[in-house]
């Protein structure tokens, strides 16, 4: 990408704007989604630039019952500035109250009446790493607490809650109080919100296309302008059909990370979060877990899903980062015997198992005859042809296969041989098929994939009436695969 050239102050406050909108939209996807998967309190309205409510007004997120949401967006165009005590004590440009005095007169606002409310200070600023409190944040709730009561007085930590209190205008006891229900939600980059939004939306049951995700910011912008600063869920359900947005029915989310975080583990159902336990720093390069960690361990973690989930859920989202043996896992885990619908997005696409398609895909198929033992090896070529790794892992770890199935669409494998759900499904009935024919005289499947993630999930919601199948990981080590899991089929 070419260098860019420095926003001028109006491309600044453009973009933060947009910024904000997209925010908004974010929260009308999540009162769709509680809507029609009936969260016990749900969202049933969104706010944007609220009247009343001091310095928490660009997005409010109004629930059923208390406690709302009140979110202060803050954009910036680069990272100098990181969110540390300078940043949240420092006066106004015109000499004003500091962003912590704001957020903490907001707050003595809206607590008045003693209803319990939720602040978020929301920003694409980065933490500072070496701030005494803001360094204490756990990722996971966001919030300071408990870790920033914790230090004594005399501590780093102590002396910063003593300048966050004077700061503030509150007694330190009160500024504990403040920071239990003051997220700070940062490093939220433009890209990691599209991310985020996207995936609300396709949870949602909407299109979740970059289109689609900017015609909903668009109608924000718009509501704003026309002075709605409420906006209903009969308001959003009634513009989402004016933009023509719905795309299915809403989901309950599965969120698994192994290779980098999930923006969608906070909206989550159930989330397995694997990034520190597989190998690497990067998410390029991370294909297997970390010792101690195990594929054995990942695959209880996975199969313990569905009981997680809670009662009632027949639509499933698979959000996050993961490998082929994974996804194939899911997939297993939720199969199409328990009645779930699972659904992953395929690039900009929603790839259901509840897709309809007119007749099975029958696979193209090749075999390669080895003598090695009872089992049947089975190769997915959709997006490259594997067979010659395959094949030379084999004989190398002297498995005890006595012949290799290489299955490949009909024209041939890549990169985009499955052009949509429905040929998918249909393919994934065909495979599935075929290896039922074949597997007979076998006692056990070694299973190997080189396709799209969702072909993966399809498949493996698909698995059954076969034979227990052993599910490689291609690894892009000198051995090539690794055993990964073991499914009963």
């Amino acid at each position: 990408m070419p260098d860019l050239p420095a926003p001028s102050s109006t491309g600044v406050r453009i973009a933060g704007d947009r910024y904000q909108w997209l925010i908004a939209w974010q929260g009308c996807a999540a009162a769709v989604r509680d809507a029609a998967l009936h969260v016990a309190n749900p969202v049933v309205a969104v706010g944007v630039e609220v009247d009343g409510v001091g310095n928490v007004d660009d997005v409010v997120l109004y629930r059923k019952q208390p406690p709302h949401t009140y979110t202060q967006v803050k954009y910036a165009a680069d990272s100098s500035t990181p969110v540390n005590e300078e940043y949240l004590l420092k006066s106004s440009d015109q000499g004003g109250p500091s962003i912590l005095r704001k957020l903490a007169r907001s707050w003595e606002q809206l607590i008045q009446d003693g209803t319990p409310v939720e602040l978020v200070l929301l920003s694409n600023r980065s933490p500072d790493a070496g701030d005494p409190l803001i360094s204490l944040r756990d990722s996971r709730t966001q919030l300071l607490l408990p870790k920033a009561a914790r230090q004594g007085p005399r501590s780093n930590a102590g002396k910063a809650r003593t300048r966050w209190a004077e700061g503030s205008g509150l007694s330190e006891e009160r500024l504990l109080e403040l920071l239990k229900v003051l997220r700070f939600d940062l490093a939220r980059d433009v890209q990691h919100l599209h991310e985020h939004l996207q995936m609300m939306m396709f949870a949602a049951g909407l299109r979740f296309d970059e289109e689609s995700m900017h015609a909903g910011a668009d109608w924000v912008a718009r509501q704003v302008a026309d002075g709605r600063r409420r906006l209903s869920l009969a308001d959003i359900r009634e513009a989402i059909g004016v933009m023509r947005l719905a795309a299915g029915s809403s989901r309950t989310v599965l969120s698994v990370a192994t290779l980098k975080p999930d923006p969608m583990a906070q909206d989550a159902d159930y989330a397995v979060d694997w990034v520190d336990r597989f190998e690497t720093a990067s998410q390029y390069t991370k294909r297997r877990p970390l010792a101690p960690a195990t594929w054995e361990q990942l695959q209880a973690d996975l199969e313990a899903a569905p009981s997680r989930m809670g009662p009632g859920f027949a639509a499933v989202a698979l959000t996050g980062s993961l490998r082929l043996a994974p996804t194939f896992l899911v997939g297993a885990a939720f199969r199409m015997v328990t009645g779930t619908d699972i659904a992953v997005a395929q690039r900009e696409q929603l790839w259901s198992s509840g897709e309809e398609y007119d007749s099975p895909l029958e696979p193209a198929v090749d075999e390669h005859h080895l003598d090695l033992g009872p089992d049947l090896a089975v190769a997915v070529a959709i997006a490259t042809d594997p067979t010659r790794d395959v094949l030379q892992f084999l004989r190398e770890q002297q498995l005890p296969v006595s012949r290799l199935l290489v299955l490949r669409p009909p024209a041939g494998p890549k990169d985009n041989a499955i052009p949509d759900a429905a040929t998918a499904n249909a393919l994934a009935v065909g495979i599935r098929d075929c290896v039922r024919r074949a597997c007979r005289p076998h006692p056990q499947i070694h299973l190997f994939q080189a396709g799209p993630k969702g072909m993966a999930l399809l498949l493996g919601h698909r698995w059954n009436r076969l034979r227990p199948t052993i599910v490689y990981e291609d690894v892009n080590a000198e051995q090539a695969y690794e055993k990964a899991f073991f499914v009963n089929a």
